[in-house]
This record gives structure tokens, C-alpha cells and sequence, in this order.
């Protein structure tokens, strides 16, 4: 099964996913935006209406889309518009692209009352550049890794330590 979603910065969401168990597959990419293969650079100057996000490949008899869901809102802050921590810019909004009526409905099942996540019919997305993947398992000593990334690791390891992979 797949499930996409942008939470800010795709090396975070990437480094978080991956650890987790039942998880085949995250792939950083671009969705949302109405230009087909849109580069970095162009989602990052904020013309194409694109997300930094990710595509997870999952084994729902392992984790439930439910569990990506919660892990996905306790890992990022879903209530701040377009922006995540430093970084800012639409690209950087919290977006849930659901595949079926019914990630449609756990994720509306899901939302508090001040969290400004978009909840939004999946129409594309677009991997991205070589080097964005795996970009925080390659560069843990980058300051933005340690600085950044880490604690994003270590919340997870504390508020969902029975999901990640040993």
C-alpha cells in the first residue's frame, strides 16, 4: 500500500518513516503542484504549488495507515501554515494526499482542532533528486542533520519506540 504525505523538510519525514517497521519503501519527492517533474529548484521558489514530500510503501498487516498517520502528526507541527521550524515557504506545509476514501477518513478522524494539515485527493507526485535520498542517513554530521533531523529521531524512538525497527 502507499501513502504520501509532506510534513516540512522530506530528508526529516524520509529519516523518520524509514525506521519504522512494516515500512518497505519512503521515496522523497514533489506533490501537489500543477507542473509534471518540477526540480528543487522549482518547488523551492514556491511556482509550482508543490510539497517536499514523501511516498511510503508500507505492509498494512505490519503497520496500519492509522499508525503512519499518528506518527506522521506527532513529528512534525501540524499547526503551523506553511512553515516548519526554519523553514519556510509553501513548500513546507503539512499535507496529507490520501489514496482512497478511506486514508480520507482516518485522517480526518485524526485532526485536532487547531492543526492546519491539508487533507487532499492524491493526483501526483515525483521523486526527487538523487541526492535528497537517504540525504540524513549520508550527512548525519551536516549541522541541519544533528541540529534538526536528530531530535525529529529521537521523539520518535520515545513516543513510538514499538513501531521502529530494531
Amino acid at each position: 500500500m502507499l501513502a504520501t504525505f509532506a510534513g516540512g523538510c522530506f530528508w526529516c519525514t524520509e529519516a523518520i518513516f524509514k525506521r519504522l517497521k512494516g515500512v518497505k519503501k519512503v521515496t522523497p519527492g514533489y506533490s501537489g503542484g500543477n507542473k509534471n517533474d518540477p526540480s528543487y529548484d522549482e518547488v523551492s521558489s514556491e511556482s509550482t504549488g508543490h510539497t517536499e514530500s514523501i511516498q511510503i510503501e508500507f505492509d498494512p498487516k505490519v503497520i496500519s495507515y492509522k499508525q503512519l498517520v499518528e506518527v506522521f502528526f506527532k513529528t512534525h507541527d501540524p499547526t503551523t501554515l506553511n512553515k516548519q521550524g526554519n523553514d519556510v515557504g509553501t513548500q513546507y506545509r503539512s499535507v496529507i494526499f490520501y489514496h482512497s476514501p478511506e486514508q480520507k477518513k482516518i485522517a480526518e478522524s485524526l485532526m485536532k482542532g487547531n492543526y492546519v494539515t491539508e487533507i487532499v485527493e492524491y493526483k501526483n507526485f515525483f521523486e526527487a533528486e538523487g541526492y535528497h535520498h537517504d540525504y540524513y542517513d549520508k550527512n548525519k554530521s551536516q549541522p541541519y542533520c544533528r541540529l534538526v533531523i536528530d531530535p525529529k529521531i529521537q521523539k520518535l524512538y520515545k513516543d513510538f519506540g514499538g513501531l521502529v525497527k530494531e
